[in-house]
């Protein structure tokens, strides 16, 4: 009878340890928050400190107290869920000791505190680590006024694949005068040289956008008729289409994720049709990935345009394609054709830097996607500037979904910080490691209505 009853009074014992944890948790935190605002001088009547908080002092300018408390709040509500469940089931087990099974699998155990403890834990662990106080110099993921002019201008001493990103204001173009010259070298009303490769990397480079140029583009020599629309979105296409010269690679065969010298690392698998046809239609083990159609089902009939932020051959506007949704893809050919493969599948590329304002007007698009491209290795800097853009370019109640995105376990809340900072309403939000070091992260966040 001891034997049988063994497993069932460790989890007791378990679930009455994790709610003394808990109970204390909320005390400390309350202790906490409660030492913060004494400390500040809140409980005080005191006309200097009055002024100091609540007058026009340019540190603390724009700080949003609210935010604070509205986090602190949400910490302790969560807490005080996984604590009332906990008794709950605790109690459950006490009425119904007797017709419980004598011996409880290691499996169900393990799901319990995974599912009901653990996430939630994490969860609350995580809201604590987002509350960001204000230093002395300021908020701190403002920036200092940008000044338009190349002559006050400090550029980011960020690196891309060993190349250094610049914001684009033309200075870029300036920096790079030798190989802009070479750019422009051409005769009018003749061909251009083949020299696209040299054209993006300006662009990279922060010399975006280009001038433009009157010569004729070259094409391929033996230039065939694409795939009807029914065939060419889920075939690869016709390789005479593309101008090979510039690649390692002289065909798709050869850019088989299976070959090391294919000449590109970003989204191996790409060209390989079988597998790009299961993705976010088919059910993964990773909580990460999403499906289209739950997406969807969360804004029904309200997605019907959006851009795909990445680095692929189209395949999410494909399967967006399918649900009568229609996707703009930005692509570079880093190392591979992907913008030529987009379009000879029947779809949009739109050939962007990361450097580029976004060519569409504020409040448009339904949906914004990112995948595969914008991670971890990004400057945070950087990634604020493509971060707003994006704000700017999605309508009020438009959906964001990061998909996958990946970073060093210790960078996350930093990242994590920046896709929250705009507040938007969390409908979906996972992560998932991916290496020792490495985790993933998928959200889907909807833009709140802003009118003024």
């Amino acid at each position: 009878m001891v034997n049988l009853c063994f497993p069932k009074c460790r989890l007791l014992r378990v679930m009455g340890t994790l709610q003394i944890i808990l109970g204390g948790l909320v005390i400390i935190v309350s202790i906490s928050s409660l030492f913060r605002f004494y400390s500040a001088g809140f409980f005080l009547h005191n006309e200097d400190i009055c002024r100091h908080f609540y007058g026009f002092k340019e540190d603390y300018e724009g700080f949003d107290i609210k935010a604070l408390s509205a986090r602190v709040e949400e910490v302790l509500a969560q807490m005080e869920s996984l604590q009332n469940k906990l008794e709950s089931t605790v109690q459950q087990m006490e009425k119904n000791k007797e017709s419980m099974a004598a011996n409880i699998s290691k499996t169900e155990y393990k799901k319990f505190l995974e599912e009901e403890v653990i996430q939630p834990l994490y969860s609350a662990h995580i809201s604590l680590r987002q509350i960001r106080f204000p230093r002395a110099e300021g908020i701190g993921n403002a920036t200092i006024k940008e000044e338009p002019l190349i002559n006050s201008f400090a550029w980011e001493d960020q690196y891309l694949w060993n190349r250094k990103v610049y914001n684009t204001i033309g200075h870029a173009c300036v920096l790079m005068k030798k190989e802009l010259e070479e750019y422009m070298d051409y005769d009018i009303g003749s061909y251009c040289k083949d020299d696209w490769n040299q054209a993006q990397k300006l662009m990279i480079n922060g010399c975006d956008p280009l001038p433009r140029r009157r010569c004729l583009t070259r094409a391929s020599k033996l230039y065939f008729r694409p795939y009807p629309i029914n065939e060419s979105l889920w075939r690869i296409p016709d390789g005479r289409n593309v101008r090979w010269s510039n690649y390692q690679c002289r065909n798709f065969e050869c850019l088989s994720s299976k070959n090391p010298k294919r000449g590109y690392s970003k989204c191996a698998g790409c060209f390989e049709m079988e597998k790009e046809k299961l993705k976010w239609v088919t059910n993964s083990s990773l909580p990460v990935d999403f499906l289209i159609r739950d997406v969807l089902g969360i804004k029904p009939g309200e997605i019907r345009i959006g851009l795909d932020f990445g680095v692929g051959t189209g395949t999410f506007a494909a399967r967006m394609r399918e649900q009568n949704v229609t996707i703009i893809s930005t692509a570079l050919n880093l190392g591979a054709p992907f913008s030529e493969t987009i379009a000879l599948r029947g779809l949009i590329p739109l050939y962007v830097t990361l450097n580029q304002r976004l060519p569409f007007f504020d409040n448009t698009m339904d949906l914004i996607h990112t995948s595969g491209f914008m991670d971890g290795w990004l400057d945070l800097q950087l990634m604020d500037f493509i971060l707003f853009d994006w704000d700017r370019i999605l309508r009020p109640g438009g959906l964001l979904w990061i998909d996958r995105f990946f970073c060093d376990r210790k960078a996350l809340d930093d990242y994590m910080y920046m896709f929250l900072q705009f507040r938007y309403k969390k409908h979906k939000w996972s992560i998932s490691p991916k290496s020792r070091d490495d985790v993933f992260l998928s959200a889907l966040l909807e833009k709140p209505p802003r009118s003024l």
